[in-house]
């Protein structure tokens, strides 16, 4: 078909603009490969692209979404044929390149991995980027040289896609999880993926002294600024943080003290432009260690006609756990 559904973002002199259409694939953008779009994901990302929050897109008309997955339709690139099954996360899909909240897009044949043996695209949108980045977050910090038997590890944001997904895998992976969050009414979701703690958020809130009292070896931040700056001054010696997320803020207002005293490490975590082969180990460690149950109960599902209003809950902190967005 040439016509195709899709969430399209504009501008006008009133200002930001989302409506569910048709759009011609005539309009896609360069690529070598077609895909034909069965299911997407929501991501914090995607909720400030559909409110406008903040200045993710960059071009419009844009379709919004930063992950997909779905079917190959045609391709003249060497790795990938039609009917093959694949699965995307960013590149700047949703920000500079049309999106996967459409029914098809065109893209780089480069920017494809294949849907991994043991999962079916709706699981692993399920997963989306959020899980993707939880899992560079793990392997990261294994890289770092650290293991569950160093001490606990925090993660913030706990209760928000990254969050979900990272208290499920380091539970798994033999760690003490502290899931740090501001919905204590949660703290059973969060013990039923594998927390062994649930703390406020307030005890990460307020200026940061420039060293408190060690309490864990490793952790994923998904908020950054003040909570990013307390987590740090109390990680232990020669532990490691690592950050993938801005949730409160790009701010970091701390001191080196947990870096040139402590040998702290602040390990920033990538997922957009991430290589290859870094996507394909992460994806094949998601396919074999994330437990399937735990992903279907953080996991909901909304239509593509109700991705703008999904869009609004995730920026203000309604969402929990996972959304995906069934496309066909």
């Amino acid at each position: 078909m040439s016509a195709f559904k899709a969430i399209v973002i504009d501008k006008n002199e009133t200002g930001q603009t989302v409506e569910l259409r048709s759009f011609d694939e005539a309009d896609l953008m360069d690529g070598d490969v077609t895909v034909r779009v069965s299911h997407s994901t929501l991501n914090y990302k995607d909720g400030l692209a559909l409110t406008g929050k903040a200045p993710v897109v960059r071009r419009f008309p844009m379709i919004p979404g930063v992950d997909l997955a779905g079917i190959v339709e045609t391709s003249s690139h060497p790795e990938f044929k039609a009917g093959d099954a694949v699965v995307l996360n960013g590149w700047g899909l949703g920000e500079t390149h049309l999106g996967a909240y459409a029914e098809k897009v065109r893209v780089k044949g480069d920017w494809l991995v294949p849907l991994p043996a043991g999962l079916t695209a709706e699981q692993a949108m399920a997963i989306g980027t959020a899980g993707y980045t939880a899992m560079l977050c793990l392997m990261a910090l294994e890289r770092h040289g650290l293991r569950p038997d160093r001490g606990p590890a925090i993660v913030t944001g706990a209760v928000g896609g990254v969050g979900s997904v990272a208290v499920a895998l380091l539970a798994r992976a033999g760690w003490h999880v502290v899931a740090s969050t501001g919905r204590p009414q949660e703290a059973d979701y969060l013990k039923s993926l594998g927390a062994a703690e649930v703390i406020d958020r307030s005890e990460l809130s307020g200026a940061a002294r420039p060293l408190a009292k060690e309490r864990w070896a490793a952790g994923v931040d998904t908020v950054g600024s003040t909570t990013l700056a307390n987590v740090l001054s109390m990680t232990k010696y020669s532990g490691a943080i690592a950050a993938c997320g801005l949730a409160g803020g790009m701010d970091l207002p701390a001191t080196v003290a947990p870096f040139i005293l402590r040998n702290v490490a602040l390990l920033g975590v990538d997922s957009v432009m991430a290589p290859k082969a870094l996507r394909l180990e992460a994806w094949g460690r998601l396919a074999r260690e994330l437990d399937l149950g735990k992903l279907a109960a953080m996991t909901s599902s909304v239509s593509l006609d109700q991705v703008s209003q999904a869009g609004r809950e995730i920026v203000e902190g309604r969402i929990k756990g996972r959304v995906v967005v069934e496309i066909s």
